[in-house]
């Protein structure tokens, strides 16, 4: 991750992260949703002794809850319905390289535990195998929520976490970094240009409305605002076009009620709605589900294509 031209915070960050690719221990990346968290483990990767390996990156969240321990490790042929040949996991995916376990504040508390055993032994077993094999990975973990509270609120255990916090990472926001947004903005637009073939520029009173907006959505959400400006400007990118951008994607909220215009449609009303629920809940996926009446997993799914929605309509 090159932090030439970023804020103080973001060179200090950069600083750490080449002591962090210099050593093979356990790194925990805290920071908001949209800030980087995957960059920043894949720049540890591509900067470690292991570069030249895979980095392997699984949603913790979104791992099937019956499946979990052979989504990890593997399985034999046979070792439960449906297993009809012997699949490897993650854990074997990723070896000698990186393992990456975003959103590792929502692992279940069964699958702590026998994460927790192949990182003391150093080995692990396919479901419904008898050989030990050994994990030679690299561990880094991800989570928008503070390791501490998810230990004392007993979403993480004291132990799991000690062998993950090794070296501790924090991903400012984009609000902490002075004038990030404007030089990530430029460089987002000299990329959209060099691919395009074009010139295009950002009006004054753009450069004007991204330094002052907060993007509580952080990069994410500069890159596709960006994005979106340049697909609607001919020439120059301009705030009204920025603006236009974030209201199609909000909808207001007060005192916990959400108000939606009359004629919202209906995919976007229940967007609106699940994403308000997570809002409330402050970022906790699992009560937003336990709200909406909906499993873990199926949340996951509809913030990813919410995600993979906003990246299309930004992409054009």
């Amino acid at each position: 991750m090159d932090a030439t031209g970023l804020s103080p915070a973001m060179q200090k960050l950069g600083a750490q992260l080449k002591l962090a690719a210099a050593t093979d221990a356990s790194v925990f990346i805290v920071g908001e949703s949209g800030t980087g968290k995957e960059v920043v483990a894949r720049a540890i990767h591509e900067a470690s002794e292991r570069s030249d390996q895979p980095f392997v990156a699984v949603n913790c969240g979104a791992i099937n809850g019956t499946l979990a321990h052979a989504e990890l490790f593997g399985h034999e042929k046979g070792s439960f319905t449906g297993a009809v040949s012997q699949n490897a996991g993650y854990f074997e995916y990723a070896s000698g390289g990186t393992l990456f376990l975003d959103e590792v504040t929502e692992m279940t508390p069964d699958m702590q535990v026998h994460f927790l055993r192949v990182l003391e032994t150093g080995t692990y077993q396919r479901v419904g195998g008898s050989d030990l094999l050994r994990a030679n990975v690299r561990v880094i973990c991800a989570s928008n929520r503070d390791p501490a509270a998810s230990v004392a609120d007993g979403r993480l255990r004291q132990d799991f976490l000690h062998r993950l916090l090794v070296i501790p990472l924090r991903v400012p926001p984009l609000r902490e970094r002075e004038n990030d947004a404007l030089v990530l903005a430029h460089q987002f637009l000299d990329t959209l240009n060099r691919e395009n073939g074009t010139g295009k520029t950002f009006a004054p009173r753009m450069l004007e409305a991204m330094a002052l907006h907060d993007w509580p959505g952080n990069v994410r959400e500069l890159r596709n605002a960006v994005q979106r400006a340049y697909i609607m400007a001919d020439d120059e990118l301009d705030a009204v076009m920025l603006a236009r951008g974030r209201s199609e994607r909000r909808a207001e909220m007060r005192e916990g009620a959400l108000n939606l215009p009359i004629g919202t449609p209906l995919l976007r009303a229940q967007r609106e709605f699940i994403l308000a629920t997570l809002a409330h809940y402050a970022g906790d996926k699992r009560m937003a589900a336990e709200a909406l009446g909906v499993s873990l997993k199926t949340l996951y799914n509809r913030l990813d294509a919410y995600d993979k929605d906003a990246t299309d309509e930004a992409g054009g």
